[in-house]
């Protein structure tokens, strides 16, 4: 009997120590999701050979950021920080895929205002804008953009030129909500030159791809899953972006590459999913 007791009581602590083992592991867990990754800024060096890049535009250098997401809980020193960052990277241009401000916090613009005039590239800061941007106020942010000199690729092109030699940066607006004009985009584009397109939605490589015409994409959108189990595919992807939902592709002739993003939605967590600022270094093939 006092064998059985013990036995039972033995039983007892080890399922205790097992529970307070997993209470333990969510709190740190929710610690590091919340407080630590999405403050570890991860510097992406990309190295790309494109076909079309005329020797010119050798080690021309694109700094991409994504998916800002400004809303209640960003905070302008976390801005400033990020923005610090892109511009210690020497950028000749800045890129930034769309999302600026989270569905239904437009009220929180003019956070992204009071920051966005502290990137400073060579050339010039371009962007393409996304769905929450359209959810919050299209209208407003655009207006941001003017003021802050970056300059919205919504269907345009932006020429870099270096002597004779011409580097294209495109844009189509977003695509979830049915603005994308890639047909204005074409026809803008000259035949000669690289050509780079900025698609918030990275699926529509898919379609992008098939013109011939573009040696790059550069999309967000997704965040890479925000928060994922290591080595596996993300349980949640949004609509056009679970197909290229992080890092390089190549879809067809043309390389496509997901930045995860530097803010976050929903649960305001990351995990294994860290934010992500990317630099392109351009390369000839002459």
């Amino acid at each position: 009997m006092f064998s059985k007791t013990r036995m039972l009581l033995s039983k007892f602590v080890n399922f205790i120590k097992f529970i307070k083992f997993i209470f333990m592991s969510i709190i740190c867990f929710l610690l590091y999701a919340h407080f630590i990754e999405p403050n570890w800024i991860d510097v992406n060096y990309v190295q790309l050979k494109l076909p079309h890049l005329a020797s010119e535009f050798n080690g021309y250098r694109i700094v991409q950021i994504s998916d800002i997401h400004v809303d209640k809980q960003t905070k302008k020193r976390h801005l400033n920080h990020i923005f610090r960052i892109v511009n210690q990277q020497n950028p000749d241009l800045i890129a930034i895929t769309g999302d600026f401000v989270t569905r239904r916090q437009a009220q929180f613009i003019p956070k992204l205002k009071a920051t966005l005039t502290k990137l400073t590239a060579s050339h010039k800061t371009v962007a393409v804008l996304g769905n929450h941007d359209y959810w919050a106020d299209a209208e407003k942010i655009g207006e941001v953009l003017v003021q802050t000199d970056v300059l919205n690729l919504a269907n345009k092109v932006y020429t870099v030129k270096r002597n004779n030699a011409m580097l294209h940066i495109a844009g189509v607006d977003d695509v979830w909500v049915g603005k994308d004009r890639l047909d204005l985009v074409l026809q803008q584009l000259l035949q000669t030159g690289a050509a780079i397109l900025l698609a918030h939605e990275p699926d529509f490589a898919d379609t992008s791809a098939l013109t011939n015409r573009f040696d790059l994409q550069l999309s967000g959108h997704s965040h890479a899953g925000q928060i994922r189990i290591p080595f596996l595919e993300p349980p949640l992807l949004p609509a056009l972006g679970k197909k290229y939902y992080a890092g390089l592709y190549k879809v067809g002739g043309m390389f496509q590459y997901t930045n995860r993003g530097v803010g976050m939605t929903g649960l305001h967590l990351r995990f294994s999913s860290r934010p992500e600022v990317t630099v392109f270094i351009l390369e000839s093939r002459e």
